[in-house]
């Protein structure tokens, strides 16, 4: 028998072993825990929710139509926002992005109704959000909420945290999975 490797035309290039091996050290380790930010997962999230909220109220008067299923696409950018602000790698993250979506889903139901509500007093959008007391919250949800509201509200949560955790390299991994051996 002989030791030649037999490289066939047709054969597929393997990308995913690397022709070199990968050290990590103590130093990837707590880089990679250092670069998690509960804040700044948080604070991504609240300046998505009010751009998208504003978007969406926007939208809905512009087209004469709501969208409920807009909390979906609500859910998935805030996912999305927080594994790039918050760079998380445990079950916080997840959590939290799902919590922030089901937050601005009721943000955004909130700022798209009073927008119609405005356009039908012939008022502003502010005016009407800053006239809400704790006597038109139960008016809120028997009118306006439905049970496709919070249908997709829980689907965008699920999205949110799916989302959430941040995509790691392969060292990356290996640093970590070390880490969690030790």
């Amino acid at each position: 028998m002989t030791n030649k490797v037999n490289k066939s035309v047709l054969r597929i290039r393997k990308r995913h072993t690397p022709a070199e091996t990968i050290e990590v050290s103590a130093r990837d380790r707590s880089r990679l825990l250092q670069q998690q930010s509960l804040r700044g997962a948080l604070i991504g999230g609240v300046i998505v929710i009010i751009l998208f909220s504003v978007l969406w109220a926007m939208t809905s008067v512009l087209l004469d139509r709501i969208f409920p299923w807009m909390t979906v696409v609500l859910g998935m950018l805030i996912g999305l926002t927080v594994r790039r602000a918050g760079r998380g790698l445990d079950w916080r993250f997840p959590v939290l992005a799902a919590a922030i979506a089901l937050i601005g889903a009721l943000v955004g139901n909130v700022v798209v109704a009073a927008a119609f509500t405005a356009e039908d007093m012939e008022r502003t959008t502010f005016t009407i959000l800053r006239a809400i007391t704790s006597l038109t919250w139960p008016v809120f949800f028997d009118e306006v909420i439905s049970s496709a509201d919070i249908v997709f509200a829980l689907f965008g949560a699920a999205i949110a945290a799916f989302y959430a955790n941040r995509r790691l390299s392969r060292a990356e991994y290996l640093a970590l999975h070390k880490w969690q051996e030790d």
